[in-house]
């Protein structure tokens, strides 16, 4: 016999409890399971993933994680980097998760995700998670979940959150709204490269690691370091950073060396905010924003899924093509329209 649409509720509803459970508990597959949940666009997941965010608040409480960012050129070494780094924090008996973004094809929307294979020995830790998952349409180097990704990693008990963009440039920005340090891997190069870094994304860093300082590129690398300290000494210094930061430091993945002097400068940088009150601030102001990015994200939801309201953009669309409308008349036709509730 079929269940009724109330039995069916009822079993979703005691579905998304036990899951929540299991995430507390700290289950990998069930924290698996949840990301995906997240991630889903069906409006039916939607609303499971916000009452399994709620289940967790209660049962987990305030559990927080270090959050950290971490942007870099392609090629930088960013894998290499963070499963060298994840083993050190590991080994320490921490826990560590990576949400590793993936660029979306904008042909095909797939996304290779192919993080877990270039972090193999990670991967198998038993203290580490890997979740790649494709940015899909969403811009500034994160997907449009990643901060509720980045909460059911810390209900699960992981201690640290390490996310990592699908590159660097301006627009990989928004990574810093969600982390509470962020983190800018560069290779040796000095000169050129560092004129091609924006100045944007070198104010909101807080550690600059240069990368791969071994070998026959110790030279160059301790070179590109001294050029990034200087150019970081130009900056205004932020309020909530205590004297000697930003700093550029060198690190080696292959070699294992400056990762754990970058560690403690992270607690240490930490701490300090903590101490001096931006911490709880900026955690503040990063729930305000993302609340206000949800009700912008529900808007268009609903402003794209309304069938008579995308015959109407469609309409307006031609117009605007056919040079007859501008587009700035066309988008408030839409909005006064919408703000009546009458888009038809």
């Amino acid at each position: 016999m079929a269940m009724t649409a109330d039995e069916a509720t009822a079993q979703a509803e005691a579905q998304i409890k036990v899951l929540a459970q299991e995430v507390a508990a700290g289950g990998r597959r069930a924290l698996a399971r949840a990301i995906t949940l997240v991630e889903s666009g069906r409006a039916d997941h939607r609303a499971q993933a916000v009452a399994l965010l709620d289940h967790l608040r209660k049962i987990t409480g305030a559990r927080q994680a270090l959050r950290l960012g971490l942007s870099g050129t392609p090629g930088v070494g960013k894998s290499s980097f963070i499963e060298a780094f994840g083993l050190m924090l590991t080994g320490a008996g921490h826990r560590v998760a990576v949400l590793a973004v993936d660029p979306s094809s904008t042909r095909s929307g797939g996304s290779i995700l192919g993080d877990k294979t270039r972090m193999e020995r990670l991967s198998r830790d038993p203290n580490a998670f890997i979740r790649p998952s494709p940015s899909q349409t969403a811009l500034g180097g994160v997907t449009r979940r990643t901060r509720e990704a980045v909460a059911l990693c810390e209900a699960a008990g992981f201690d640290l959150v390490l996310i990592e963009t699908v590159g660097v440039g301006q627009s990989e920005t928004m990574v810093a709204g969600m982390s509470d340090l962020f983190i800018l891997l560069m290779a040796p190069g000095g000169g050129d490269e560092l004129q091609g870094v924006k100045r944007g994304i070198m104010e909101i860093a807080d550690l600059i690691l240069v990368n791969k300082a071994d070998g026959d590129l110790r030279g160059p690398a301790s070179r590109t370091c001294a050029d990034y300290a200087g150019a970081l000494r130009l900056l205004r210094r932020r309020a909530e950073d205590p004297p000697g930061f930003p700093k550029a430091m060198l690190v080696s993945a292959l070699e294992g060396t400056g990762l754990a002097e970058a560690w403690e400068d992270m607690q240490y940088l930490a701490n300090w905010r903590k101490d001096h009150g931006h911490w709880d601030a900026r955690r503040a102001d990063q729930a305000r924003r993302w609340f206000e990015e949800e009700v912008r994200l529900g808007v268009l939801a609903r402003l794209t899924g309304d069938k008579a309201t995308q015959a109407r953009m469609a309409a307006l669309g031609a117009e605007v093509a056919a040079g007859r409308v501008t587009p700035a008349a066309a988008a408030t036709e839409v909005l006064a329209q919408l703000d009546q509730g009458l888009v038809r």
